[in-house]
């Protein structure tokens, strides 16, 4: 009987929209697009947005510690779209109180600049396909 070939690689990402996080376990590895809202050096976080399906008020709270060395400028500067690649973190996923947004917190693995982004056709893109 042959034996199993053991897997060395990474799983692979679940596409998905940033609104879809919080349906998401704890463990899970995504990949998403988000507008950057704000950044923090101290901290290395970078909050996205996207805000669709219209109304959506969810955030991405994202490490960007294990991608440091990479990040520019461009990728944490107010209204660049990014995409992100990382795991849900199992710190601090909340869900809407007292008119306040939900967020979700993702360590992020990878993460680049939107570059010739056609948003309308990104969004239908998921809606049409399911996101995952």
């Amino acid at each position: 009987m042959p034996h199993a070939i053991m897997s060395t690689q990474p799983p692979p990402s679940m596409r998905c929209l940033l609104s879809e996080l919080p349906s998401r376990p704890v463990g899970d590895k995504v990949r998403f697009l988000g507008c950057v809202i704000s950044y923090s050096s101290k901290t290395a976080i970078l909050t996205l947005e996207h805000g669709f399906p219209s109304g959506s008020a969810h955030t991405a709270l994202v490490d960007v510690h294990l991608v440091l060395q990479s990040l520019g400028n461009e990728h944490v500067s107010f209204g660049a779209w990014v995409h992100v690649i990382g795991y849900i973190s199992s710190e601090g996923n909340t869900t809407p109180s007292s008119g306040r947004r939900s967020h979700t917190r993702i360590q992020a693995v990878l993460l680049w600049v939107a570059n010739g982004l056609d948003l309308p056709a990104y969004e239908n893109a998921l809606v049409g396909k399911g996101s995952t």
